[in-house]
């Protein structure tokens, strides 16, 4: 269990607003903290991780990291820290970044191994991909064998396919080991695969907090409408299938017949339309 309840001072996109935030978290979750730029996503996990001072209190698994007399330092905290920059040493090889944090080379070659890195042990971060440097600097962050990983929009910088394709290694690492993730998203399709439980932020405060379903599904109208999408899932409920598709900052779902289940595919683009309030769902 995961409690924190902290406030602090800032200064958000619409002027000086108060952080205050009440929050029980369970091990092992993969939380998504979503809502708009300057609601306070990102100095929630620099709190998390000690880099950031406030008021209050979090207790991890009945341990004191902040209270009235005490904050302990972000090394002493059993953290990862993924930053959206990637934050990697220009002067050090992938495997020289990874071993700056431990002089672990059995988990070194193990983390570069499930990120298919090995090859690259030797190369300078200026040699890599975008999504390469993205990997090391997750390898980098659970060198210490963290108990939480905080991300804060670590995929936002990449391709679509890219995304996809690190988001199934996160989502491996996460389970491989036993790690409590909270992660800044601002993408639905990304909020869905990944996370069990979404908490919106909206100038400072808690203001939904769900399952990715809940929290992301909107109902729209009747109206006639053709939109490219990614289909994101299709589940059966009752005897009627629905498949559930993102469409640029929205989820939406749609009853589809059993011969549609049967040809589309998880992660293709779609075809999204209606005609007289019938909803057709069809691979592009």
């Amino acid at each position: 269990m995961i409690e924190i309840k902290v406030i602090k001072k800032l200064q958000g996109s619409s002027g000086a607003m108060d952080l205050d935030i009440d929050l029980r978290l369970q091990k092992h979750d993969f939380i998504a903290l979503s809502g708009e730029s300057g609601s306070g996503k990102t100095t929630l996990l620099r709190i998390l991780a000690g880099l950031d001072d406030a008021k209050g209190e979090i207790k991890v698994g009945g341990e004191v990291w902040l209270n009235s007399t005490k904050n302990l330092a972000p090394q002493k905290r059993k953290i990862g820290f993924v930053f959206q920059d990637y934050a990697l040493f220009s002067n050090m090889s992938v495997e020289e970044n990874l071993l700056f944090v431990k002089k672990d080379k059995a988990l070194a070659e193990r983390l570069l191994e499930i990120t298919e890195l090995l090859e690259l042990k030797k190369r300078l971060p200026a040699t890599l991909s975008g999504g390469q440097k993205q990997r090391v600097a997750l390898c980098r962050a659970l060198m210490s064998r963290p108990e939480i990983l905080l991300m804060d929009e670590p995929l936002s910088a990449l391709d679509p396919s890219m995304r996809a394709k690190l988001q199934e290694e996160i989502l491996h690492l996460h389970a491989e080991f036993g790690l409590t993730t909270i992660m800044v998203s601002h993408d639905p399709s990304e909020i869905y695969h990944l996370a069990n439980r979404v908490v919106v932020l909206e100038l400072g405060k808690v203001v939904n907090d769900g399952t990715p379903k809940e929290i992301l599904l909107k109902t729209r109208g009747s109206q006639k409408f053709s939109f490219e999408g990614e289909l994101l899932d299709i589940i059966q409920v009752d005897v009627i299938d629905i498949a559930i598709v993102s469409i640029g900052q929205q989820l939406v779902e749609v009853v589809i017949t059993k011969s549609e289940a049967e040809h589309l595919k998880i992660g293709e683009r779609v075809s999204l339309s209606t005609k007289a309030f019938n909803p057709t769902i069809e691979s592009l």
